[in-house]
């Protein structure tokens, strides 16, 4: 395999995206970019022309339930934007794309077809002096009608007690320190559980083993590789977790989107559900080697 053998075509260049500008830019509703993160203050400062700022917390988020948005919110916010079912969108963020990522996921949720992820996220966006503006656009708002929801890539408490069960694989994408139980959260983030360690069974396969060092994912027969030495073949459920839901759905997306493994699930209650259910059962320690 090589990069061009990825199972769908859901990941972009930043020349291709540099090359359509233009059409990002456009009132037109048929190409959107937008940038997401946990805050838009980054976006604020600066960002790619005609990119979309979403707030993951606030814009993508059910404050009240602490879920993801009902369809009718989820219509309304990209209708709000200009951004029809039919829309080409392409998704970039901080952190080689965590919190696009989990938009990317959402996104497929509900159904929307064309949705894509800008390879690398906005560092490499920057790095590479690719063109920025502190100009937000403000597109002519439409109407937007999602389909689904598509409750075949998520995955809820009963799912994760059935994986524990069936032993099927269960994906841990935090660090060791997480997993270990030694934290509760990456360094300067809230915590979020009652209690430290990992769902039983799972194993420890960091979010940031999928990508290069300049944050684009790494090609297929890597990723293949890298799942494989874990038993991971797609040949079962598979599902994925982090602390909230974001890095897991970088997982997520590198083991359905890349390599095709449709019958994997993105956990997105993650180990801020788990952690905090009374008699949810936990493990301490390292992974095994």
């Amino acid at each position: 395999m090589s990069n061009s053998d990825y199972a769908k075509d859901v990941l972009v260049s930043a020349d291709w995206v540099e090359e359509r500008l233009d059409e990002f830019e456009s009132d037109d509703s048929d190409h959107r970019l937008v940038e997401v993160d946990v805050d838009t203050e980054a976006y604020e400062d600066s960002h790619a022309p005609g990119a979309i700022g979403f707030n993951w917390e606030t814009d993508l988020q059910d404050q009240t339930t602490r879920d993801i948005l009902e369809q009718g919110d989820f219509e309304d916010l990209l209708g709000a934007h200009g951004i029809t079912e039919d829309s080409t969108v392409v998704l970039y963020g901080d952190n080689a794309n965590w919190f696009a990522a989990y938009t990317y996921w959402q996104f497929k949720y509900y159904g929307h077809e064309d949705v894509k992820l800008l390879d690398g996220g906005r560092e490499y966006w920057l790095e590479n002096e690719y063109p920025t503006t502190d100009e937000e656009p403000d597109f002519p708002a439409v109407e937007y009608e999602a389909s689904g929801p598509r409750e075949s890539i998520r995955a809820y408490r009963e799912d994760v007690e059935n994986a524990i069960d069936r032993g099927l694989p269960l994906v841990d994408v935090r660090s060791p320190e997480e997993f270990s139980g030694e934290v509760l959260a990456p360094p300067g983030l809230n915590e979020t559980a009652q209690r430290g360690g990992h769902i039983p069974g799972a194993q420890n396969i960091s979010w940031a083993a999928v990508t290069n060092d300049d944050g684009t994912f790494k090609n297929a027969d890597e990723l293949q590789d890298l799942y494989a030495e874990y038993g991971i073949d797609g040949d079962s459920t598979t599902v994925a977790y982090c602390r909230i839901g974001e890095r897991s759905s970088v997982a997520w997306f590198a083991l359905h989107e890349l390599l095709g493994y449709e019958d994997t699930i993105n956990y997105d209650g993650s180990w801020t559900e788990w952690g905090n259910l009374v008699g949810a059962p936990i493990e301490k320690g390292e992974a095994d080697d």
